[in-house]
């Protein structure tokens, strides 16, 4: 297994440069990640270097708190799928999700899924597992789904804590094999990579991706 193919070379630190985002680029075009991740305001500058590789441009929607209002994240989307974007990893409504309101989050999620899917981009549904008993997991695993969104993924990177093994593979056996698991957040190394792998996660949101790939190759 090519584990680069998995990967999403990520770079959402609010400090990153278009220096450091055209790196990004070079590596990923170097090891052929599956995307870059980059954060709306380099999704431009992130195109234009990736145009005519393999490699994806993904960028985040609602980042990092989910918090926005629905018409917000779809403009976002929209804006950064003009811009060159090709995946959409959005955040849920974590504050409505945990007070029962599954209708507005499934609304969320469902505007961004339509318009990531009217420009054919993929979506990605970030839950913040963190944050999240493993009932709301199910619950907000199953509203995605329902949805329409390509894949859940585990966090932002910028919560309390990132992917863990049990996360990825109860959210595996939520959504079953048709859809897309992304463990994000703590993944640093090609042990990690491998432990979310087997648990069920077909995407991986790393910053470490050169290194797991040099890891892989050595061993």
């Amino acid at each position: 297994m090519d584990i680069a193919r998995l990967i999403d070379h990520t770079l959402l630190k609010p400090e990153a440069t278009p220096e450091q985002i055209k790196h990004l680029c070079q590596e990923a075009l170097t090891y052929k990640f599956a995307s870059v991740c980059v954060n709306p305001t380099h999704v431009k500058l992130a195109a234009e270097l990736l145009q005519g590789s393999e490699v994806e441009v993904c960028t985040v929607v609602g980042f990092p708190l989910g918090a926005n209002i629905t018409a917000t994240k779809v403009f976002e989307t929209e804006q950064a799928l003009n811009d060159g974007a090709t995946e959409i990893d959005m955040v849920i409504n974590i504050g409505a999700l945990k007070s029962g309101n599954t209708y507005m989050v499934e609304d969320d999620i469902g505007h961004v899924v339509d318009k990531s899917h009217q420009h054919g981009a993929i979506c990605k549904v970030i839950i913040e597992t963190a944050l999240l008993t493993d009932e709301e997991k199910i619950t907000v695993c199953r509203l995605a789904q329902k949805s329409g969104a390509d894949f859940v993924k585990t966090s932002t990177g910028f919560s309390s804590q990132g992917a863990t093994v049990e996360d990825v593979a109860l959210m595996r056996r939520t959504v079953g094999p048709e859809m897309g698991v992304k463990a994000s957040g703590g993944i640093r190394t090609y042990l990690d990579a491998k432990s979310m792998i087997a648990a069920g996660a077909n995407r991986l949101g790393v910053s470490a991706g050169v290194k797991i790939v040099k890891e892989a190759q050595q061993q």
